[in-house]
């Protein structure tokens, strides 16, 4: 389990699909598309005074943060400041 550092936050990234098709029968593959930029919040460092809490579905800056690969999961730590807004 990954435990953030300072005012880091874990995100878990939103899973996009694989592949998807045009009207035209042209195939999208994730690289070709924009990824989303919003996750759920894993964990928060303890010096983080953003107001979120975990399981908070957040969006945060598009090229911001480090990915991070671990049990077949994708995560993203930012910086808390990084977090733009929490999803109701």
């Amino acid at each position: 389990m990954l435990k953030p550092l300072h005012k880091n936050v874990i995100l878990k990234k939103e899973k996009a699909e694989k592949e998807t098709k045009t009207a035209s029968g042209i195939i999208l593959t994730d690289n070709s598309k924009n990824k989303p930029s919003y996750a759920t919040v894993v964990a928060i460092g303890p010096e983080s005074e953003a107001e979120i809490k975990v399981d908070d579905k957040v969006v945060y800056k598009e090229y911001s943060g480090t990915d991070v690969k671990l049990d077949e999961e994708e995560f993203i730590i930012v910086e808390d400041e990084d977090i733009l807004a929490v999803i109701a």
